[in-house]
């Protein structure tokens, strides 16, 4: 029996992206091939305009890509599935709705075909409990943190029992600190709920401390991957611990160089 579908969960193959604009057609991203392996941990991470959004896009099938394939578990991209859950930057909760409530839709929109109200209940009590959300369940998003905003919206992404977990900065609008701690509660969600997560990063640190691989986009217009570097620190990770670790700098270093140096000028160019 083959193993494809576990060694190339998610499969992008020749994917070009062109946009329509009142200037003419905008090439967002060209020859993009990308193999994610079921369960590993990708950072896609590149200056703003590469395209890393668009990416994500495609690949939560928001979008449909202008030429070339994406496939997740041997079958193509076609829209939008909950296999595929996406967690925003800005959270996207319904201000009206609870913490709770924002959840319990979710699960709703998935289980409530196969489950009754209780089971449907807990598994929304679940997802809270998962980034430590139960007290403040019942209140409203007007009423809580940025950051627990965005433990609400990766509860309720979670919530839905995806194959995929696909995040687009989702620590970007939080302070340091805060960011720091989800990010640390990010590690070990994924270590217990094993889902292969493809996200979105501006930020190298974090990029080298979640990953498994991180993905480097060239500069847009037609950005394409210019490079793939495996993050071989092993799991479960330390922050603290990794600070001083001659692999994690090495790692560090390669991201910033392609950064920095090799894609440094090239928007000033063009």
């Amino acid at each position: 029996m083959s193993n494809s579908n576990t060694t190339k969960y998610i499969d992008i193959q020749n994917v070009e992206q062109t946009f329509k604009t009142k200037k003419g057609n905008f090439p967002a991203l060209r020859g993009i091939n990308l193999t994610v392996a079921k369960g590993e941990f990708i950072t896609l991470i590149g200056h703003s305009g590469c395209g890393k959004s668009t990416l994500l896009n495609l690949i939560a099938g928001l979008t449909t890509p202008t030429s070339g394939v994406l496939l997740c578990a041997d079958r193509e991209i076609a829209g939008p599935g909950p296999e595929r859950a996406v967690v925003f930057q800005n959270h996207s909760l319904l201000p009206w709705l609870t913490c709770f409530e924002n959840v319990y839709l979710a699960v709703e929109r998935v289980f409530a075909a196969t489950e009754n109200k209780a089971q449907l209940k807990a598994r929304t009590e679940a997802a809270l409990a998962l980034v430590g959300l139960m007290p403040a369940a019942q209140k409203r998003p007007g009423e809580i943190s940025g950051g627990m905003k965005q433990r609400v919206g990766i509860a309720r992404a979670l919530s839905m029992e995806p194959k995929v977990l696909l995040m687009d900065e989702p620590f970007g609008a939080l302070d340091a600190l805060t960011r720091a701690k989800l990010q640390d509660e990010l590690l070990e969600i994924v270590a217990r709920t094993r889902s292969t997560v493809v996200m979105v990063t501006h930020d190298v640190d974090e990029a080298v401390l979640l990953s498994d691989k991180i993905v480097m986009l060239t500069n847009g217009p037609a950005a394409t991957i210019g490079e793939v570097l495996s993050v071989e620190l092993p799991r479960p990770r330390n922050r603290v611990a990794l600070a001083d670790d001659p692999q994690y700098q090495q790692c560090r270093k390669a991201v910033i160089d392609f950064l920095y140096t090799r894609q440094a000028h090239v928007e000033k160019v063009a």
